[in-house]
């Protein structure tokens, strides 16, 4: 019987500076992660119910049904995201303000003894940590979101206006992800700011420092046969467990 391959969209979100927290604050911050994760999601007409959801304290990563309508994830569920977060932290000092980096990504995941197996969840973690995004958000202080898409949801979402969503492709900027294994492009977008004041820092990353050429870009995971990866917390987005020919 052949084995039926299903895609899914796959979201990460990921509080900035979150170990710098103490713990009383950590405890706040990722309760109000759920609770404004959970609130965009009820305003936006999406059942948080049926997602796959992966908490890794700072993080969430999340695998959603087959039949999410992916206009309105990247439409009105970022506009909510970004409309949430700002009343949470309308008012507050700067080190209590809870800022969030969002990633998403459409591909093969499925879950697995450790967590989730596939490409998805593996070009998720790379895009939620590319440094221009991370750039942006630390720059662009008056905004506390800043989403990353692959070129794929791009193409086949944002840039045919998503239906309805009021998606505008020209809000994006194109951005070159060079991270590990990985290689590809992602569309960068922080509500209520334009491509021209990202531009700065969305520059390539650094060549790697022994001269060797970067890869090209191929929006494709490499791995091993038999490769299982596991979306982790932190900068640790990843274990790799091989089966090796005895």
């Amino acid at each position: 019987m052949q084995e039926i391959i299903t895609r899914h969209l796959c979201m990460a979100a990921d509080v900035e500076k979150y170990s710098r927290l103490d713990t009383p604050s950590q405890e706040s911050f990722q309760a109000d992660l759920v609770r404004v994760l959970e609130e965009a999601a009820v305003l936006s007409g999406l059942d948080r119910t049926t997602w796959e959801r992966q908490p890794q304290g700072d993080q969430e990563f999340a695998v959603l049904p087959l039949e999410t309508p992916e206009p309105v994830v990247l439409g009105g569920f970022v506009r909510n995201l970004a409309t949430r977060l700002g009343e949470r932290n309308a008012n507050l000092a700067k080190g209590q303000r809870m800022r969030l980096r969002l990633a998403i990504d459409f591909g093969v995941a499925r879950t697995a003894a450790l967590g989730y197996s596939g490409p998805a969840p593996i070009s998720v973690a790379r895009y939620l940590n590319a440094p221009q995004l991370k750039r942006v958000l630390g720059a662009l202080e008056s905004t506390d979101l800043a989403l990353i898409v692959s070129d794929q949801l791009y193409q086949d979402v944002v840039r045919l206006r998503g239906e309805g969503q009021s998606l505008d492709p020209g809000r994006y900027t194109r951005v070159h992800i060079r991270e590990k294994e990985f290689s590809g492009y992602g569309w960068i977008h922080v509500p209520e700011h334009g491509p021209e004041e990202l531009e700065p820092y969305v520059a390539d990353p650094d060549p790697e420092p022994d001269g060797s050429p970067a890869p090209a870009p191929s929006n494709v995971v490499k791995h091993n046969k038999g490769g299982v990866f596991h979306f982790g917390s932190g900068d640790a987005a990843e274990t790799m467990h091989k089966k090796y020919n005895r």
